[in-house]
């Protein structure tokens, strides 16, 4: 069994499975108990190919330099960078390198994919920003129900690893 603690888990870009669906509520009963049906059919489906992708990613392993150079490919220094974006860079990747190296519940799962993307999940959704706008949360949440991008690229070069 996979428990998911947190929508991050869900948003795992997955080949073999939908990431979203909806149903009308309005209509035939009849219609609308079938569809629930089909509802719980696809929310069971995309658990079970939730569980396999967790497994495959458990498979593979990361040497800490795969993980550093991921880090440096997720957040890059642009050439022509200021002093000051080259040092919020530096300091946005310390954050990321702690959340797999050092968090404590990923200390048991080993150095692999999973625990990678995990770390930059947490990175993604729960890091302090460099500046907080008027509509951060607002801007985070969408983020997060549409995708992260930043939790796709991750798990798009673990995959293809």
């Amino acid at each position: 069994m996979i428990r998911v603690v947190c929508q991050n888990t869900l948003n795992l870009a997955l080949a073999n499975a939908k990431r979203s669906w909806s149903m009308i509520h309005t209509g035939d009963i009849k219609e609308k108990m079938q569809e629930a049906k089909d509802t719980l059919f696809l929310a069971e489906n995309y658990m079970d190919e939730l569980g396999k992708e967790f497994e495959a990613l458990r498979m593979k392993k990361l040497t800490d330099k795969q993980v550093m150079e991921y880090i440096e490919i997720l957040l890059p220094i642009e050439d022509g960078s200021t002093p000051q974006q080259e040092k919020n860079m530096k300091r946005l990747r310390e954050d990321m390198k702690i959340r797999y190296f050092d968090a404590p519940d990923l200390q048991g799962v080993g150095k692999n994919a999973y625990r990678f993307v995990n770390a930059v999940s947490d990175f993604a959704t729960h890091a302090e920003p460099l500046r907080k706008t008027a509509n951060y949360k607002e801007n985070l949440f969408s983020r997060t129900v549409d995708g992260n991008p930043m939790i796709d690229k991750a798990y798009q070069m673990v995959s293809a690893a």
